[in-house]
């Protein structure tokens, strides 16, 4: 089923998500329907909090994007990511490693909106997959890119959070719009 996805302006995407504690059929259910919505969407990654629920479980997928190419390695060999794509992660951490970079994001949260984001360009990650099964392995490129987005919006971060401050001036009349039209819809379904 595909989900709404909640724009800027919508306090949820301000909360932090509760730890998931059991691996449930709605869990699941809700992961699958993420899945569909990020897809139908055109986006590389999804977050609870942009459907409405402020859970520690976002969804991504960046195969077949051969501009920005991701690494990605378990016990230090390299494998081929397009196996665990889309992936899944439930309560995930990470740890930066090695050099920040600049590089341009955008957010599903903000049609129409794009900045170069400073991140960290190789992370090791931790978290559990739909299943429940651990996941570790260290990724860089998009992929560590998208995980570093997507866990921000877990925390209740956005990505104009991290705005250089004259990209964030540049896109203000944009960025307040939005949050207007959202509260305005909110307004109106009360």
């Amino acid at each position: 089923m595909l989900l709404e996805i909640v724009k800027y302006g919508d306090p949820v995407l301000r909360q932090k998500g509760a730890k998931i504690d059991k691996i449930t059929p709605e869990i699941q259910q809700l992961v699958q329907d993420m899945i569909a919505t990020m897809y139908a969407a055109h986006g590389v990654g999804l977050a609870a909090q942009q459907i409405g629920k402020a859970l520690q479980v976002c969804v991504i997928d960046v195969k077949g994007v051969t501009d920005r190419p991701s690494t990605m390695a378990i016990n230090e060999e390299p494998v081929d990511l397009e196996q665990f794509m889309p992936m899944v992660l439930i309560n995930p951490e990470f740890k930066p490693l090695g050099d920040s970079v600049a590089g341009p994001e955008g957010c599903l949260s903000f049609p129409e909106i794009y900045s170069d984001i400073v991140r960290p360009e190789t992370i090791e990650v931790s978290a559990l997959n739909e299943s429940g099964e651990s996941l570790q392995f260290r990724c860089g490129g998009l992929l560590a890119r998208a995980i570093q987005h997507e866990y921000d919006h877990l925390q209740g971060i956005l990505f104009i959070d991290r705005m250089a401050r004259k990209d964030k001036e540049e896109l203000k009349p944009e960025i307040e719009a939005l949050q207007r039209e959202t509260r305005e819809r909110l307004q109106k379904r009360r």
